[in-house]
């Protein structure tokens, strides 16, 4: 067995529990030091660890994980940080001409991977202490693709341009204006193209230290397409864009195999991730503790594998349950069909910006999807509801004390005190019962986090705990903008499941502001769509079936949608495809009526 022991430092207070995991180790019991100290935090010898699992269920930090794999797998080691820490088995295998997609939980090692393909890190095949030098790391990869890929980055002549995950440090390190940071780096004289098709030119005189996060987002990513380089890594490039952005930068980083260059991509949305790449990497494991990268498999089968939770050619489940798809959503409550909201035509303006919604109703059981750009008016809309804003005209009529649950776009983390705290003030008495530990704390995955401070938390966990505070109020409307941001692909069908279920269980309703199509097509049982101009004027549709509403968002982006035989999922055609340009003649921008 490899043994593997992960010792989370900032969550470990030896001092503070007595030291439990030393004092209750049977080895250590038995003169043989399993545990030991370098100053305050504890080291686990894993040679000597018989993996009982005690240190682990006794730690009441829960700081430590413990985990056996295959003798097997040790050969496959590709990189460790030190003693103690996440483990990575294999590489992904890059290929010139084809763009290949990593596909994986937070925290499962996919931008490890990829700073170890941008040469940022040297592997050290898991010999911390003693890491090899560059001939035995090719010696090590010989017969197989990354031999003459690392032969060639150990020697210089290589060059890889890494487009990192988190984009809003990019200020802190660059300055200037967009447009003339862009100029600077167009090597391949792609730049004028990419200012139109990523709509560049709203920004281009402007400091990078006023933009949002995806105008930073876009300029990242045309900067590294427009640098001359032979193989281009992007990690996160969909992150802080809506729909339609997402799609134009698909677009622009799927142009580079046009010339042969090696393209690697890590990405959460199965939409942009199904269109953009050839081939796809699957990464399984525990986060945080190890991750696995499985072999390489055309696109629709990697994706179905994720979904599936089982990779056949391994015979490895990774995930006990898959993840299903229906074309038509499940039927609601019983007393779905009961309007609980109206409003009659809605204005709002900000300065130069004008936002209107024509009248509309919602009904009790049922989830509304709010599609549209970035900058249209959804927020505010949903803040109208909510009563944070008041809307110059027009008003909303409901039943006389009706209880509103909102949870913002931006999520501030100003509350001083832990998850448990938080939730046990919003959802009272139905903390403690089982009813709320399965249907929010469970699939929300928060009871790794209840002793957590709320100011410590990453992106993706303070998410998490702002669905379980919104969805813990008692309230007859939820209100909820953005609830994928910063989650990875399970967390988010873990969070829509559970936003539905909670929705059809208490006979209430909810408004979910979303730029992720399938994520969307997951939860929506109706669509509002908003169009416009961003910035300018924004535009509200009344809510419409969901066939309806995606074909007439799509329409409008000239995208087409097909349906996986198998999974259900909806994968977006190739443009210029025949079955694109088929559904396109029948005005079918969704899906076919066949299907």
């Amino acid at each position: 067995m490899v043994r593997i022991a992960v010792l989370d430092q900032e969550r470990c207070e030896s001092k503070r529990c007595g030291r439990l995991c030393y004092r209750f180790c049977p080895p250590v019991r038995n003169n043989i030091e399993a545990v030991v100290f370098e100053g305050d935090k504890p080291q686990i010898v894993e040679s000597l660890c018989v993996g009982c699992g005690i240190c682990v269920r006794k730690c009441p930090f829960k700081a430590i994980s413990i985990v056996n794999l295959a003798d097997e797998l040790e050969e496959d080691c590709s990189h460790r940080f030190g003693p103690n820490t996440f483990k990575l088995f294999r590489l992904p295998t890059p290929s010139s001409g084809v763009v290949l997609g990593l596909l994986g939980q937070n925290g499962i090692g996919k931008s490890t991977a990829l700073h170890i393909l941008s040469g940022e890190i040297k592997p050290n095949l898991g010999q911390y202490d003693e890491p090899p030098d560059w001939t035995q790391l090719i010696q090590h990869f010989r017969g197989s693709t990354l031999q003459d890929y690392f032969q060639r980055l150990s020697e210089g002549n290589m060059k890889v341009v890494h487009k990192p995950q988190y984009v809003d440090k990019l200020s802190r390190v660059v300055s200037g204006k967009a447009g003339e940071l862009l100029e600077k780096v167009d090597e391949r004289n792609k730049l004028r193209q990419l200012t139109e098709q990523l709509q560049l030119k709203t920004i281009w005189n402007r400091n990078l230290k006023v933009l949002s996060g995806g105008e930073l987002q876009r300029v990242a990513i045309a900067a590294s397409i427009c640098r001359e380089a032979d193989v281009y890594l992007f990690d996160e490039p969909s992150s802080h864009l809506d729909v339609k952005q997402r799609l134009q930068v698909a677009k622009a980083i799927r142009s580079l195999k046009e010339d042969e260059k090696t393209v690697i991509v890590a990405e959460h949305d199965l939409a942009i991730l199904d269109y953009l790449s050839d081939q796809i990497c699957v990464f399984y494991g525990d986060p945080g503790v190890y991750g696995i990268v499985s072999h390489v498999h055309g696109v629709r089968v990697g994706i179905n594998i994720y979904l599936e939770g089982y990779i056949p050619d391994e015979n490895v489940r990774f995930r006990k349950e898959p993840i299903i798809f229906h074309v038509k959503p499940p039927v609601a409550g019983l007393t779905a069909g009961e309007p609980l909201l109206k409003w009659s035509e809605i204005k709002k303006s900000f300065g130069e910006f004008e936002f209107q919604a024509v009248p509309g109703e919602v009904k009790r059981g049922e989830v509304v999807g709010i599609f549209g750009p970035n900058g249209i008016g959804k927020t505010t809309f949903v803040k109208v509801l909510a009563g944070i804003e008041e809307a110059d005209s027009g008003e909303t009529s409901a039943e006389e004390g009706l209880k509103v649950s909102y949870k913002p776009q931006y999520i501030s983390s100003q509350y001083n005190g832990t998850v448990e705290e938080l939730l046990k003030e919003t959802a009272d008495k139905e903390f403690g019962t089982s009813l709320y530990h399965s249907q929010i704390l469970q699939p929300l995955k928060m009871q790794f986090l209840l002793d957590r401070d709320i100011n410590e938390l990453s992106g993706g966990e303070l998410q998490r705990v702002a669905i379980a505070a919104c969805l813990s109020r008692e309230a007859e409307l939820y209100l909820i903008d953005e609830p994928s941001a910063y989650l990875d692909v399970e967390d988010r069908f873990s969070a829509a499941r559970t936003i539905r279920r909670v929705i059809e269980n208490r006979k209430v309703t909810a408004f979910v502001v979303e730029h992720d199509v399938v994520t969307q097509d997951f939860i929506a049982d109706r669509l509002m769509i908003f169009t416009g101009e961003p910035g300018v004027r924004g535009f509200a549709n009344p809510p419409t079936d969901l066939r309806n509403g995606m074909n007439s968002f799509l329409k409008d982006m000239t995208i087409t949608f097909r349906r996986d035989p198998q999974t259900k999922r909806p994968r977006v055609n190739k443009e210029g495809s025949r079955l694109d340009r088929q559904q396109k003649e029948m005005g079918e921008y969704y899906y076919m009526r066949t299907e």
